[in-house]
């Protein structure tokens, strides 16, 4: 039967149009009243522990073991937090965001352990919603059971509202403490991102020593081993001279190798002579030609530049392989407190971040620093990639 509150609109009526009708006992309906029947012995159990925590971990505060009982009790406080807002999540729909985890060591040993336990808000607001619950939990369970046999008609209302008070409760009292809280979080996940880039760099970094400089001074140390048993045999022939001149040209294949690598890690111009040159010197190796303005006024922090350089040297990598460019250019400049960064390629287009060119990554280290990457490509029409990162002056890092 269709619920007259929820019909849509005739044609030409001026009031809002409602959602659509649904069956009144659907499987929300259901997951919510299952959410009520289940929340009175979870709150029953969540009590007692709250409770029991407290009174124990008051009563012995003379002793050396109450604090730390407390501390302790508030962390196990957390962890009922934690699978209150799976259920919730599950059988409410409510998605809260996971406050960040109390570090498991800190400095200043039992103490900065015991001091941080104390002062957890997360942990007291999940005491606070474990006590307040049970007589809520009391309430819901005697309507949610008597409405099974006594009030099946309005029900689905009945449950409705009274898990929008479960809703509430549980965004209000074991989501993250505020703002600062959830950032926390956001840097713990960018801190996992930074070290699983930096893993990768060194990964990198050994595969080429080991498959490019080391296999070719390997082979310069066996053929220098040969020419010198054959002139230690008095075979001083062109054979031998042969020989040395294979070996002199490992020599200075390998040392280029070394350079490439090592320009790869920090180049020695970015160094020396700041963005602008870093850049030009990648421009120069790019496939189509690339002009470059950089303005200015002075030089960031050296993990700035060193970002910056990597970006747009990896931006121009993919001009060069993916995007059929006739031209492009590279745009550097300040503004406030943020450096710029902007790309542009006339090429073919449809770049985006899940097309495996590593700009993903790229996006992800931009982010692990509090930097933008953002690709406007549109099919046809040339690619433009603008990036931002903080501008950090070198006597501040």
């Amino acid at each position: 039967m269709t619920d007259p509150l929820h019909a849509a609109d005739a044609p030409g009526d001026d009031r809002p149009v409602l959602p659509s009708p649904r069956f009144a006992y659907d499987r929300h309906t259901w997951k919510e009243i299952a959410y009520l029947l289940s929340s009175f012995p979870l709150a029953l159990v969540g009590f007692v522990y709250a409770v029991t925590m407290l009174a124990l971990g008051v009563g012995l505060t003379v002793t050396v073991i109450g604090l730390p009982l407390i501390a302790a009790g508030l962390r196990g406080a957390r962890m009922l937090g934690r699978a209150e807002r799976a259920r919730a999540r599950k059988l409410l729909g409510v998605h809260v965001e996971e406050p960040s985890p109390l570090p498991v060591r800190r400095a200043g040993g039992f103490f900065g352990w015991l001091w941080t336990g104390l002062k957890d808000p997360v942990g007291w607001r999940a005491v606070l919603y474990e006590v307040i619950r049970l007589p809520w939990g009391i309430i819901t369970f005697a309507v949610t059971l008597t409405g099974l046999f006594v009030l099946w008609p309005v029900l689905p209302f009945v449950a409705r509202g009274l898990t929008n008070a479960d809703r509430a409760m549980v965004r209000g009292l074991l989501s993250p403490s505020d703002e600062l809280e959830q950032r926390i979080a956001e840097l713990e996940s960018d801190r996992g991102v930074v070290v699983d880039t930096a893993a990768a760099d060194l990964r990198r970094i050994e595969r080429d020593l080991h498959d490019g400089a080391q296999a070719r001074l390997v082979n310069l140390a066996m053929g220098l081993g040969l020419a010198k048993e054959k002139l230690l045999e008095g075979q001083a022939d062109e054979h031998v001279a042969a020989m040395v001149d294979e070996a002199h040209g490992e020599v200075k294949l390998a040392l280029q190798e070394l350079r490439d690598l090592a320009r790869g890690i920090h180049p020695a111009v970015l160094t020396d002579r700041g963005l602008d040159a870093a850049l030009s010197s990648v421009a120069s190796r790019c496939t189509v030609p690339v002009k470059v303005t950089a303005d200015l006024p002075a030089r960031p922090a050296e993990a700035i530049e060193g970002i910056a350089y990597f970006t747009v040297s990896e931006l121009l990598q993919n001009v060069s392989k993916h995007s059929g460019a006739r031209s492009a250019s590279v745009d550097v400049w300040r503004s406030d407190d943020r450096l710029l960064i902007q790309v542009r390629d006339d090429g073919r287009g449809g770049a985006s971040l899940d097309k495996g060119t590593g700009m993903a990554g790229l996006a992800e280290r931009l982010g692990a620093v509090d930097g933008l990457f953002v690709v406007d490509s549109p099919e046809g029409t040339g690619t433009t990639v603008t990036a931002e990162l903080p501008w950090r002056d070198r006597h501040q890092q």
